[in-house]
Order: C-alpha cells, then sequence, then structure tokens
C-alpha cells in the first residue's frame, strides 16, 4: 500500500509543481484544456496517493486509481510499437493490478479504515 501510495505522490507532486510543462504534455497527447486537465490529475493522483497511505476510503481510492491508472496507459501509452511505450502500457497495468488487489484485500490493521471500524 506504501509503495503504490509513493509512486502516486510523487507523481501527483511533480505533475502540480510543473503544471506548465505537464499542460504541454498533455496538449501534446490532444487532451481537452490541457491546463484543466494538468490540475485534476495531479490532484487526483496526489489526493488518491494520500488516501492510500493512511487508508482512508483505501478500497474507494484503489478502485479509482486502478481505473485512472488503465485509463492513463490507454491514452499516454498507445504506440506499442515503440518498446518503450509498450513497457510503460504494461507498467501501469501491473500497478493497476496492484490497486485491484488492494481495493479487495483493503487496507489492513493500520489504516483509518481498521480504527473507523
Amino acid at each position: 500500500r506504501i509503495l503504490l501510495a509513493v509512486i502516486f505522490l510523487l507523481s501527483g507532486f511533480g505533475k502540480l509543481s510543473a503544471i506548465s510543462g505537464t499542460a504541454a504534455y498533455f496538449g501534446g497527447l490532444g487532451l481537452p484544456a490541457p491546463t484543466a486537465t494538468a490540475v485534476i490529475v495531479g490532484l487526483i493522483e496526489l489526493l488518491g496517493g494520500l488516501a492510500v497511505l493512511v487508508g482512508f476510503q483505501t478500497r474507494i481510492a484503489a478502485w479509482v486509481l486502478a481505473i485512472f491508472t488503465i485509463a492513463t496507459g490507454l491514452v499516454a501509452h498507445t504506440g506499442w510499437a515503440d518498446q518503450m511505450q509498450m513497457i510503460q502500457f504494461l507498467k501501469n497495468l501491473a500497478i493497476a493490478g496492484g490497486f485491484i488487489v488492494l481495493a479487495s484485500s483493503g487496507a489492513g490493521s493500520y489504516s483509518i479504515d481498521a480504527k473507523r471500524g
């Protein structure tokens, strides 16, 4: 849970810290309203990562991030003839798989979810 969370905390923070670069990248992908999309994506990653880290609404956060990660792979890593794009897409699938396991099993005893009963 912690290792999955760190990926998204760092990625979300990075996107929000360099919003103009993120927006330019998103614009290059043809995404609509690149600046707004960059903010939304950064917040999903940052807040989702934080929820998973502390174990708050973990099952919901894990499902959201699993779907988000698959969608990201399908949008940003589609040039599968390029080996690096295929690797990035498969990495996204593996991360999504980790989130699906987390959504199925829950956060465990060291979490806000467990303390809330």
